[in-house]
């Protein structure tokens, strides 16, 4: 239970108050209308879209939470009950418990999508099939590719005294870094016409997903120092 010092009702809504205008205000009528086309269009065949999201809202709000409450008071994170610290002033001292409850639903959402992208990407390559709906026999590449990528994971996080923020951060800049190197090959992808067509990238997209990619070097460069120094 949330620990709401004070005004009671009155503090609730001045924490949830602003978030929810702030949804509110999304779903403007353009919002809905695209809404309504997608579902009418596709039905529930988009609805994978909102992981996505949801994930992306995560990270977001979990950035806001620490620099509003740690970084204005130089701490810096070295284990995840300093991370937790950041939700002690709405959840007091159920902070630990509902940063992990929020860290289990992270990892159980990622656990999903990214060993199963692995998969389909490693079938596609070796030109195997890849569904969730085919049997262990009748695409067997595909799922031990993912069991495979889930015991690494587990393996490398079970190790005794493994420091996992760093190994959460260093996932992230080595996603990074990876990203830099295959973003070249789908722009040259997107520039042929002969594969794709009418729907190959303009002269102006051309500009502007090379100003991209210039702007994702420079950011995966100043990672690399940043990590150095």
């Amino acid at each position: 239970m949330l620990l709401l010092r004070g005004g009671g009702a009155a503090t609730l809504l001045a924490v949830v108050g602003p978030g929810l205008l702030a949804g509110l205000s999304d779903d403007d009528p353009a919002g809905i209308a695209t809404y309504s086309i997608l579902g009418a269009k596709y039905g529930y065949e988009m609805l994978w879209v909102l992981t996505l999201s949801t994930a992306a809202l995560i990270g977001f709000f979990v950035v806001v939470a620490c620099a509003a409450t740690l970084h204005v008071q130089g701490i810096e994170i070295e284990d995840t009950g300093d991370a937790a610290r950041a939700l002690e002033p709405l959840a007091g001292d159920t902070a630990a418990t509902l940063f992990g409850l929020g860290f289990l639903g992270a990892a159980l959402l990622a656990a999903a999508i990214v060993p199963l992208s692995t998969a389909y990407s490693l079938s596609e390559a070796l030109g195997r099939k890849a569904d969730l709906d085919d049997s262990f026999a009748e695409a067997r590449t595909f799922y031990l590719g993912y069991a495979a990528v889930v015991a690494a994971a587990a393996a490398l996080v079970l190790i005794p005294g493994v420091p996992l923020i760093d190994v959460l951060f260093l996932s992230q800049a080595l996603n990074a870094i990876l990203l830099l190197v295959i973003l070249p090959f789908l722009r040259s992808l997107g520039r042929d016409r002969e594969l794709m067509g009418v729907h190959a990238l303009s002269p102006t997209e051309r500009i502007v997903t090379g100003i991209a990619l210039a702007a994702i070097a420079i950011s995966v460069i100043a990672l690399g120092v940043l990590a150095v120094l």
